[in-house]
């Protein structure tokens, strides 16, 4: 039997409150927006939430160079074949849309007899901005 899932009060005010951080938050960072905007949800609700929307792939997970976790609202998105750039200096995440995936999984797997999950590939490197300081 399938679980029922509710949109409860908490769960649209952290739906709403992670498509304001374009370059990704943290928990802390989603808690303390969601005080200061007087909705009191709990540390531990939030992070059943937050597992919850990365399960469904609306949100992506990914650690500083410190290891802390951060997340970043994704876009929906069509094509199975896309990727997202992460920035080690800024920790922005940027999706791209690109069949090029497809040529590098296929590259991988012939090569290397791994399969890719074309849907969930982060790719690190410097984004435009950081790069102009090298």
């Amino acid at each position: 039997m399938r679980k029922e899932t509710y949109n409860t009060k908490g769960k649209n005010a952290i739906n709403s409150a992670i498509k304001v951080f374009s370059n990704g938050f943290t928990i802390k960072e989603l808690k303390d927006y969601l005080d200061s905007n007087n909705e009191k949800i709990g540390q531990t609700t939030i992070y059943r939430i937050i597992i919850d929307l990365e399960n469904k792939n609306i949100i992506k997970k990914y650690y500083d160079e410190n290891n802390v976790a951060h997340y970043k609202y994704v876009k929906d998105c069509e094509s199975e074949h896309h990727f997202y750039l992460k920035c080690i200096k800024c920790n922005t995440i940027t999706h791209i849309d690109c069949e090029c995936i497809k040529e590098f999984s296929a590259h991988v797997y012939k090569r290397h007899k791994f399969l890719l999950d074309t849907k969930n590939v982060i790719l690190e490197g410097l984004c435009n901005n950081c790069n102009k300081f090298f």
